[in-house]
């Protein structure tokens, strides 16, 4: 409502450093101060949050129930903000490896993805996909910002775009993308 209402450009949905919250949404943001269930406007004090790629609505519904997908999330950006949607993916091809074995330390999604994308019939599109999604791999499954993957390491937001820019994080994405 507030970008129409305003007249906004269209960029301030990748770059508006507010948002609207109400108490539980702030809980979820990290962010003191906001009481009730009214939603307001409140300014973001931390860049990540900025515009529509750093909303817990978004990640979450390019994520897994139980885990983030790089995929889904580069191609939810290839078909809504870049207008330019990946072709479906071949037949038959195996789901993802899941980290079953408790005895084995577990992949992060990345380890898994790189593993998964060394078929060259998969690379071709995976290489596109990829880099958005894992320039957002710091918000986990629903949103909540981390530095540390399921492995324990720390989190590897990095990769080269299409065009060969390179990104580290969700700010050199959203900085690629306008």
């Amino acid at each position: 409502q507030s970008q129409f209402r305003d007249d906004h450009s269209i960029l301030d949905l990748l770059t508006a450093d507010y948002t609207y919250l109400n108490e539980r949404l702030a809980k979820h943001y990290d962010i003191d101060g906001i009481y009730g269930t009214h939603f307001r406007r409140v300014d973001l004090a931390d860049d990540a949050r900025a515009g529509l790629l750093g909303k817990a609505g978004i990640l979450t519904v390019t994520s897994y129930a139980h885990r983030t997908s790089p995929v889904v999330r580069g191609k939810w950006l290839l078909e809504n903000i870049l207008g330019t949607p990946p072709p479906p993916p071949p037949p038959d091809v195996p789901a993802l490896s899941e980290n079953e074995d408790k005895n084995v330390r577990p992949l992060s999604v990345r380890e898994r993805m790189e593993a998964h994308r060394s078929n060259p019939v998969c690379a071709s599109c995976h290489n596109v996909m990829d880099p958005l999604g894992f320039a957002l791999e710091n918000f986990d499954g629903i949103g909540r910002y981390r530095s540390i993957n399921i492995a324990g390491d720390p989190i590897d937001a990095s990769g080269t775009l299409a065009n060969g820019v390179s990104v580290d994080g969700p700010l050199d994405l959203r900085n690629a993308l306008i």
